[in-house]
């Protein structure tokens, strides 16, 4: 295996680079800090190792060969790539960095942390970006595990499952209550389980939290539509004779949004929490922790209360 570079000093590379940069053997031992005769001489190492002239002097100028065009931005390339990965990690500076955080999220979970956290980083982290997306399943080991994805904005209850690779940092506590029309007035478990119901499902899973919850109670729900989105939820629940349970965080914002009302959910259902999930071992260790303490921070806890 690598058995070429086994047979080249890779001291030589920065050469040939600095070399087909400059146009100049000069210019290149000036920036290696090198005498022009061991430049010449590590040159001479290259052109036997690839058996080309590599550079031809034209005037003042060194030319490159046709075959140095090629191996050039491979070169180039490689050089670089090392440099940025094995340079000693600069210290995490949030007001002048311009780091590219992966997010996967659902609508409930972008929903809850982003309004509050980019409002927080306006002046304190003005370059940082984000891109969110999709959680394909929940909490997105794979994707985490692999690199893909640098944090997942997820939720669980208390029984979750536990990853040994993977680190949560608790946001806050949830449960789940019930809108309605505005023509009903009331609801008590009978007339829960007597309606049909939308049920969002932002992995295409075929049972919610819910509804494992009640089969453990004996009961069941009529699932009329299931969504893997929040947005249109609120509007079909507005226009129809639909239940949706949601959870309390997002009620008030939503109730403002469409013409529904709010009621406590008609049997006891557990808690769950919303958690950050990232890995133990991340590229991004120092900037991750920053983020993940900047999003605990700017969570306000908003959970409707049928006493307002």
């Amino acid at each position: 295996m690598h058995h070429v570079l086994r047979r080249l000093d890779l001291n030589l590379l920065p050469v040939f680079d600095a070399v087909f940069r400059h146009g100049s053997v000069r210019l290149a031992a000036i920036e290696l800090n090198l005498s022009t005769s061991a430049l010449s001489h590590a040159l001479s190492r290259l052109r036997d190792f690839f058996k080309d002239p590599l550079f031809y002097r034209e005037g003042h100028k060194m030319c490159p060969s046709v075959y140095a065009c090629q191996l050039a931005p491979y070169i180039a390339e490689t050089l670089s790539g090392l440099n940025r990965h094995l340079s000693p990690l600069q210290p995490f500076d949030p007001l002048t960095s311009d780091d590219c955080f992966r997010i996967a999220v659902t609508d409930y979970t972008a929903f809850c942390v982003f309004p509050g956290l980019m409002n927080a980083l306006t002046n304190t982290a003005p370059k940082l970006s984000f891109e969110l997306c999709h959680l394909p399943h929940n909490p997105a080991l794979i994707e985490l595990l692999a690199g893909e994805i640098d944090m997942a904005l997820s939720f669980s209850e208390p029984d979750g499952m536990h990853h040994p690779d993977l680190e949560e940092t608790d946001l806050f506590s949830d449960e789940f209550i019930v809108i309605a029309n505005t023509r009903r007035s009331s609801l008590n478990l009978q007339d829960y389980l007597a309606a049909g119901h939308l049920v969002v499902t932002p992995w295409n899973e075929k049972q919610g939290l819910l509804d494992s919850h009640l089969a453990r109670l004996g009961l069941k729900r009529r699932i009329a539509i299931r969504t893997p989105s929040m947005l249109s939820a609120p509007f079909i629940i507005a226009e129809s004779e639909l239940l949706m349970a949601i959870p309390s965080f997002v009620a008030s914002k939503i109730k403002q949004a469409a013409d529904v009302n709010l009621f406590k959910l008609p049997f006891p259902a557990p808690r769950f929490t919303v958690k950050i999930y990232s890995h133990k071992r991340s590229g991004k260790r120092e900037p991750t922790e920053w983020i993940k303490t900047m999003m605990a921070n700017s969570i306000m806890e908003k959970t409707y209360r049928f006493d307002d």
